[in-house]
């Protein structure tokens, strides 16, 4: 395993270990930080007879949760988590995240929200003092088709940047979510008052989500090169 990994490793199953306690209700994130967070959780299952049940934000995470055999529920069945556990493509001191560069940040978003707090696992790469200092894809937002275009110029001459069609990689075409929706890519030229643009954005007709995790996660865990795992709490004003 190469020190990234090993990093993203050691941030997910010290995030499980703080913050998954017996019968919890937990949601799990999507991407490949994830995959340890799971592992970990599985891990616990078989060791400490640990009960939990999860929620997945994903396909992905679904899958994971299947083969794990892990105890799996949805919102409409338990629509209060305890916890939910994901990554993040970049979370600056603030702990204001970009998410979505896998696609799945409206799901992401709405777990979040249901847990009583939200946990956030990465390697030092996504650890940032501003947003757009590392992750430089832009700010993921989920759109309806039809308004693709309208949605794109609007932003563009309201925010300045450039917000870009995202392009699938192994067909034809654009990005479809889980959701059916395509995604645009708002790569800002910029820095900005998170909370406020957030809200602009998702005022236009036609914007289903952003990626844009604003006040919402409680700590971060960084796993760095040399083995050690940081961790950023939300300062209390």
């Amino acid at each position: 395993m190469d020190k990234v990994e090993s990093a993203k490793r050691a941030a997910a199953h010290r995030a499980v270990d703080d913050h998954v306690k017996d019968a919890f209700r937990v949601g799990i994130g999507s991407g490949s930080t994830v995959v340890y967070a799971v592992e970990r959780l599985a891990e616990r299952v078989r060791e400490e007879g640990l009960k939990v049940v999860c929620i997945p934000t994903s396909f992905q995470s679904r899958q994971l949760i299947v083969s794990n055999r892990l105890d799996m529920t949805d919102l409409e069945t338990t629509p209060e988590l305890d916890v939910t556990i994901d990554g993040a493509d970049e979370a600056d001191k603030d702990l204001t995240l970009i998410k979505g560069g896998g696609g799945c940040q409206l799901q992401e978003k709405i777990v979040a929200a249901a847990a009583k707090s939200f946990v956030v696992i990465a390697d030092s790469r996504k650890d940032s003092t501003v947003l757009g200092e590392k992750w430089v894809k832009g700010v993921p937002i989920e759109v309806v088709p039809m308004a693709y275009n309208p949605v794109k110029l609007k932003i563009e001459s309201e925010l300045g940047g450039q917000a870009i069609l995202r392009q699938a990689k192994a067909k034809a075409g654009p990005v479809v979510t889980d959701n059916g929706n395509f995604i645009l890519d708002w790569v800002f030229d910029k820095p900005h008052d998170w909370n406020g643009v957030n809200q602009q954005i998702m005022m236009i007709p036609g914007v289903v989500e952003t990626g844009l995790f604003v006040g919402m996660a409680s700590v971060a865990y960084f796993g760095m090169q040399d083995g050690t795992v940081k961790e950023r709490h939300v300062k209390v004003l």
